[in-house]
C-alpha cells in the first residue's frame, strides 16, 4: 500500500500532559483520512508535529516512504504539506492577499512585493475552488467564515499536495460545508491527499475513506468509514455510548424578559448590518437566531452585550432600557454571553484557567475582601467547575488558557457562563469545535437553564443544532428577520430556503 504519510510511535509531552502517547497514523496516498477524537485527545498536536510546529520526544515520520525530519513549517511546505489551522494564523490588519503570500512574497523586477500579480493568482484560485474572497479585503473586516477560506487559499497558493484540515467546518454554514466537501473530493481527484480533523461524524461519513480514532492521547484504531456506523465511531471516540437526541420536554415560556425593538447596527465598514431588528425573548424558552454567516448575527450579539454601538432602537431587559449600559452593568443586570470568538472575547489567553473563571466576578465579595483577592476561593471555584464540566488541561487550575485545546477553552467559557445562571444567556456557536460527548452535555445544560425559567438566545450556524435544541427559530437574512417559526413545525429544507432569502416565513415578534 502506498502511504503518503506514516507517523510511527509519536510521543509529544507538554508540562503535566502527554498529548500523544506512541501514536501511529498511516494515510494512504490520494485518500481523505479522518482523524477523530474528543477535545484534548491529541489530534491537533499530532498534526502540528507533522507540520513542524512541534518536535516529538519519540517516533519518526515518513513522507511518501522516505523518513524525514520536519523541524519547522517551511520544511513541511517544501515536502508539500499544508495545514489549515483551527485557530487562524492570520494578521488582522493585513489584506487577504498579504496574508496568503506571507513568507512566499513574489517580487517584481524592482525587487518590490508584487501585490497585484499575487492578488490575481489568489482570485484565480479562489474562483477555481469556489472560495469567493475579495483579495484586497482586510482580515479584520471579513467574517470568520471568510477567514477560514483565506486559510484554505493560503495552502492551495503554495501548491501543497498533502493537506491537513483542522476542524475546517467549525465556522462554515451548512451550504459552505457542502461546498467544502465537494472541494475536498475534487482535490483528491487532482491527486492530493487530505487529513481531516473533525468532531462531526456526519462529515466523516460523507467524505472520508478511512478514520483513525484517538482517545486521551492514545491510538484506539483505524476503521473503514463506509462499514462503520456513526454510533460505533462515537463510542470509539468517547469510550461509552452517546445519545444523538436532545432530550427536552415542552417549553413553558413566561412573559417576555428581553425586548429588542427596531435595532439598527453598523458593521466595521460603517454599513448597515442589523436593520430594524425586533424580537422578544422569553424565559423558559430557547429562541434561536439562525442564518448564513455574515448576515448580521455577529453585530447583533455584540450590540446586545455592549461590544458594539447601537445606532437606533432599544434593548429592554425586564422592562429596563439597557441600550447604553456598559458591559459590566449589563452583566449585573442578568446577561451572560458565550462569544463566537473565544480568543478575542471569551478568555484572557495569558491568564491561568482559575482566573478566567472569575473574569466577571473577581470584584465581588466571594472573591475579594477589602480589595485583596481571595485566591483560595478562586481556586476552589475553579476545581469545582473543572470537575463539573470536564475541562481538561495539563496543570488544571494553574494551566494558562493559551495552552489548552480549543474544545477545552470552549468548555471553560461555557462553564463560567452557565454556572452564573444569568436571566438571559446569549449563546453564540456554543458547541463550535466540541466533540459529540461535550455537545451532548452542553445541549443538556442549555435545556436545564431553560427549564429553570431562564431565557436562552442561541445563535448557531449548525442546522441540526438549531432544529434539535431550539423551541422557536428566528431566521436572519441581510440583517433582518425574515420569519419566526416553531422548531417542531419546520424542516432543514424550509430553514435553508429562508436563510438564503428566497422565501419568507410568518414574521412576528412572538
Amino acid at each position: 500500500m502506498n502511504y503518503a504519510i506514516e507517523m510511527n510511535g509519536i510521543t509529544k509531552i507538554f508540562p503535566g500532559i502527554k498529548a500523544n502517547d506512541k501514536v501511529t497514523l498511516q494515510v494512504v496516498d490520494k485518500e481523505i483520512h479522518a482523524l477523530l477524537g474528543e477535545n484534548g485527545a491529541g489530534k491537533s498536536t499530532l498534526m502540528s508535529v507533522l507540520f513542524g510546529l512541534y518536535q516529538p520526544e519519540e517516533g519518526f515520520i515518513k513522507v511518501r516512504g522516505k523518513e524525514v525530519k520536519i523541524t519547522n513549517p517551511n520544511i513541511a511546505n517544501e515536502l508539500g504539506i499544508g495545514m489549515v489551522h483551527q485557530h487562524f494564523k492570520l494578521v488582522e490588519n493585513f489584506t487577504v492577499t498579504e496574508n496568503i503570500i506571507l513568507g512566499a512574497e513574489p517580487l517584481d523586477k524592482f525587487r518590490r512585493v508584487d501585490i497585484d500579480t499575487a492578488a490575481k493568482k489568489v482570485a484565480e484560485i479562489s474562483k477555481q475552488y469556489g472560495l469567493k474572497v475579495d483579495p484586497y479585503s482586510k482580515i479584520e473586516d471579513i467574517t470568520v467564515g471568510m477567514q477560514q477560506r483565506v486559510e484554505i487559499l493560503k495552502m492551495l497558493y503554495r501548491d501543497a499536495n498533502i493537506l491537513i484540515f483542522d476542524e475546517p467546518t467549525a465556522v462554515l454554514t451548512p451550504q459552505e460545508i457542502i461546498e467544502l466537501m465537494k472541494i475536498m473530493r475534487d482535490l483528491v481527484k487532482e491527486g492530493k491527499t487530505i487529513v481531516l480533523i473533525t468532531h462531526k461524524l456526519k462529515e466523516i461519513k460523507e467524505v472520508a475513506d478511512r478514520c483513525t480514532v484517538l482517545r486521551r492521547g492514545k491510538y484506539i484504531g483505524t476503521v473503514d468509514v463506509a462499514s462503520t456506523s456513526e454510533k460505533e465511531l462515537a463510542e470509539m471516540m468517547v469510550g461509552r455510548p452517546v445519545s444523538f437526541e436532545v432530550e427536552k420536554g415542552i417549553s413553558k415560556p413566561g412573559k417576555t424578559i428581553c425586548e429588542i425593538k427596531g435595532l439598527n447596527v453598523l458593521d466595521n465598514r460603517k454599513l448597515p448590518a442589523v436593520k430594524d431588528f425586533t424580537l422578544n425573548v422569553k424565559p423558559g424558552e430557547i429562541m434561536c437566531v439562525a442564518g448564513i454567516d455574515g448576515n448580521g448575527q455577529t453585530e447583533l450579539i455584540e450590540a446586545l452585550y455592549g461590544l458594539r454601538k447601537v445606532e437606533s432602537g432599544e434593548i429592554l431587559l425586564n422592562g429596563e432600557n439597557i441600550t447604553n449600559y456598559s458591559i459590566r452593568k449589563r452583566v449585573e443586570s442578568g446577561i451572560g454571553h458565550i462569544p463566537e470568538d473565544r480568543h478575542k472575547y471569551g478568555l484572557v489567553l495569558d491568564f491561568r484557567l482559575d482566573a478566567n473563571f472569575v473574569l466577571l466576578d473577581y470584584y465581588k465579595e466571594a472573591y475579594q475582601k477589602h480589595g485583596l483577592i481571595k485566591f483560595d476561593a478562586i481556586l476552589e471555584n475553579s476545581e469545582r467547575l473543572i470537575k463539573e464540566f470536564d475541562v481538561r488541561s495539563g496543570k488544571d487550575s494553574a494551566s494558562m488558557a493559551r495552552t489548552m485545546s480549543g474544545g477545552n477553552q470552549q468548555k471553560a467559557i461555557i462553564a463560567r457562563e452557565i454556572d452564573r445562571s444569568p436571566q438571559l444567556l446569549i449563546a453564540a456557536q456554543p458547541t463550535r469545535g466540541l466533540d459529540v460527548g461535550a455537545i451532548e452535555y452542553i445541549h443538556k445544560r442549555l435545556v436545564e437553564e431553560r427549564d429553570k425559567g431562564k431565557a436562552v438566545l442561541l445563535i448557531s450556524l449548525e442546522l441540526e443544532e438549531v432544529l434539535n435544541v431550539s423551541d422557536k427559530i428566528a431566521v436572519m437574512y441581510e440583517g433582518e428577520i425574515v420569519g419566526i417559526v416553531d422548531a417542531k413545525k419546520t424542516s432543514a429544507n424550509e430553514l435553508g430556503l429562508m436563510m438564503s432569502g428566497s422565501t419568507r416565513g410568518d414574521v412576528n415578534v412572538n
